[in-house]
């Protein structure tokens, strides 16, 4: 097994590989390395340890949420019952099961969580709440916020 060692910081080169994959994951490494002047071994290698050291989790495709009928978003705060680590374990294990929840975070306020959750619109969203989003385990309360305009989403990490 290949120790992980993760430098101490990154270099210029290596944030501009970062940099230009957020922009467009689809590009070949031929491609990455005339962008980043590197030779293509050398981009693929570099390539390669950012994944391995976990710079780089995933690569995937956005998809167009009108063109999959998910074009409402909805963002619902959730006020549990309890604040134990047991009501949140369960909480949590409940959500990662139901698709529709695209993000839920634990935060600190008047919420215990916030999900983010797409739709088709408020009908199906009324349908999902009254019959998965209040059954989850511990769920005292919810308010939600319907998304009138998408200013940014997904934005790129800057650094």
């Amino acid at each position: 097994m290949r120790e992980m060692t993760v430098p101490a910081e990154l270099d210029r080169t290596d944030r501009n590989i970062l940099r230009h994959l957020q922009q467009n994951g689809r590009l070949s490494n031929a491609e990455l390395a005339s962008l980043t002047n590197t030779s293509p071994a050398t981009c693929h290698r570099r390539t390669q340890r950012l994944f391995e050291d976990g710079y780089i989790s995933s690569v995937r495709a956005h998809i167009a949420p009108e063109k999959v009928e998910r074009g409402t978003l909805v963002m619902v705060g959730v006020v549990l019952d309890r604040s134990t680590p047991e009501s949140f374990g369960e909480f949590e294990a409940a959500v990662t099961k139901l698709p529709f929840i695209l993000d839920c975070h634990l935060v600190a306020g008047d919420f215990d969580y916030f999900l983010k959750i797409r739709v088709s619109d408020i009908a199906d969203f009324n349908g999902m709440h009254g019959s998965k989003l209040i059954a989850l385990p511990g769920v005292r309360q919810t308010r939600t916020f319907f998304v009138m305009k998408e200013v940014t989403d997904n934005a790129p990490l800057l650094f």
